[in-house]
């Protein structure tokens, strides 16, 4: 058996990794989006190739013969490999190439033990339970029209309709309408012109911005809510968001399957995740991405037992090739 290749291919950016088989890192490559679901297959196989070839090229790697774990969101709605397969052939990465969850990738970057959760809240929202090593149950993931509560969307929008009910006179005042405004570049003295239809104009000026937009764009105005301070409406988004992730992890929670809760995503870094009346959770931890979670990946995958030692491997020799 040769060298390994582990990818984390999200939807933002991929991020690729050479390996021995007994954990050290020899090479690490980034690139962007990776996932086909959000970018499209031709390309995403552009920046997984890209991506790989700088591991390659670090490491000082020609081919990879052996089995590679490629982790992303909507694994399972990718039952054929071949958008992959081909461009990876083509830089002489020549074994299968497996499909893995990226929140499974996420608890195992946190955690070598095999029972635990992970709990992701970026653009969405998801959180798993693994058990024995493998995905055992999920909860949520359902995307921004039926669910992903407490993610960059669902915050992203509560802002907006906040925003947009003040305007229309149906909500209260807060200070996410400035900060909105801004963001949007609506003029500060719209909100006192009224309209053609009886409204103020910075209403309608919304409007048009907003639904110009796809609808998981409303995630790029998530960070208003922290950047509102005590503001009793973003406080109020602030606790729900909460509770909906702690909803969420609560519907795979089990005093059967112990262990850590690995966080991920930028926005459950900022809001952090309540655990209060879970049976199964034994501490919190937190994680960047799922790089070494991939390498774990890759190296069960070919037959490698993934014990402490090993683990702590890959995280510090990853580590030190990212700098």
């Amino acid at each position: 058996m040769g060298n390994l290749l582990a990818v984390d291919a999200g939807g933002t950016s991929t991020r690729a990794v050479v390996l021995t088989t007994t954990g050290v890192c020899l090479g690490y490559g980034a690139a962007g989006s990776g996932n086909p679901i959000s970018s499209g297959t031709e390309h995403a196989a552009r920046e997984v190739v890209a991506a790989v070839r700088s591991a390659l090229a670090q490491a000082s790697v020609s081919a990879i013969d052996d089995a590679a774990v490629l982790a992303m969101a909507g694994s399972r709605t990718y039952v054929s490999t071949d958008w992959i397969t081909t461009a990876l052939n083509a830089v002489d990465v020549r074994g299968r190439v497996v499909l893995e969850s990226d929140l499974l990738a996420t608890f195992c970057s946190g955690a070598w033990e095999p029972d635990g959760y992970a709990v992701v809240a970026g653009t969405g929202a998801a959180a798993i339970r693994v058990q024995d090593g493998r995905q055992d149950l999920s909860a949520d993931g359902l995307g921004w029209l039926l669910g992903d509560d407490g993610s960059g969307f669902w915050l992203g929008q509560q802002v907006v309709r906040s925003v947009a009910a003040q305007l229309d006179g149906r909500g209260p005042r807060t200070s996410l309408t400035p900060l909105l405004l801004g963001v949007l570049d609506v003029p500060a003295d719209a909100s006192n012109t009224p309209g053609y239809d009886g409204r103020p104009e910075s209403l309608r000026l919304l409007l048009d911005a907003v639904y110009a937009l796809r609808p998981i764009e409303l995630a790029r105005f998530a960070p208003l809510v922290f950047r509102a301070g005590d503001d009793e409406v973003a406080t109020r988004i602030i606790t729900d968001a909460r509770a909906a992730l702690h909803t969420t992890l609560a519907a795979i929670d089990s005093a059967d399957v112990r262990g850590p809760v690995v966080c991920g995503g930028g926005v459950l870094g900022a809001l952090g995740l309540p655990v209060e009346g879970l049976s199964g959770v034994t501490e919190l931890r937190s994680v960047t991405d799922g790089a070494v979670g991939a390498a774990v990946l890759a190296l069960r995958h070919n037959g490698v037992t993934v014990d402490r030692p090993v683990f702590e491997r890959v995280r510090e020799t990853l580590g030190t090739l990212r700098g």
